[in-house]
């Protein structure tokens, strides 16, 4: 039976990881809105090129848009269900998932909020940073500490209501998102298993 979740989490607290484990675990799809925006700027079709135009003003791209390439990933399908990651970021987006599902005769299964310790978080990004640059590879831009902060405070500011909007729903779990890689692993599994 395939299973629809959110993963929230700040930057870096490991959902990729985990989204990855599940995709390989249980055939679940990832649908991370970076990912696909970076895929249909480049697709070259007409949804693409509104995402290119937008991204390359510099702009943020609508609700509308990012709900149509959800819309058109929900159409493909996939086996296990789907992982959404960094959407919904806001309210408006929250309620649009929750058409989309019941469009198409399905729902939200879970949503899994990976709890981090803040301070923790930020010396995990500094290693990452000092991990690539040991091993010659390009460092990513956000990751320094005082963007990195700025992402963070971001993260907050935009997903604190929908932290209390799927609690209200009786839909949010949390997990220690600080605890190895393998016990996040199990407790996300045991989520799954029990909806």
């Amino acid at each position: 039976m395939p299973k629809n979740i959110i993963l929230l989490g700040p930057p870096g607290a490991g959902k990729g990881t985990q989204a990855k484990r599940l995709e390989e675990a249980r055939g679940m799809v990832q649908l991370s809105t970076g990912d696909m925006l970076r895929e249909a700027k480049s697709s070259g079709t007409e949804m693409g090129k509104k995402v290119a135009a937008i991204m390359d003003a510099g702009q943020l791209v609508t609700d509308e848009i990012v709900i149509g390439l959800i819309a058109e990933k929900l159409e493909a399908g996939a086996q296990g269900g789907f992982i959404f990651d960094g959407f919904p970021r806001t309210l408006a987006q929250a309620d649009a998932l929750g058409a989309l599902l019941a469009a198409k005769g399905a729902k939200l299964d879970a949503v899994i909020e990976l709890v981090v310790d803040d301070a923790a978080l930020v010396g995990r990004i500094v290693r990452r940073a000092e991990e690539a640059e040991a091993a010659g590879q390009p460092v990513r831009r956000d990751d320094n500490p005082e963007v990195f902060a700025e992402r963070l405070q971001e993260y907050y500011k935009k997903t604190a209501p929908l932290l209390g909007y799927y609690y209200a729903k009786g839909g949010l779990t949390q997990v220690d998102g600080m605890a190895a890689m393998e016990s996040v692993a199990d407790q996300i599994a045991k989520v799954l298993d029990k909806v």
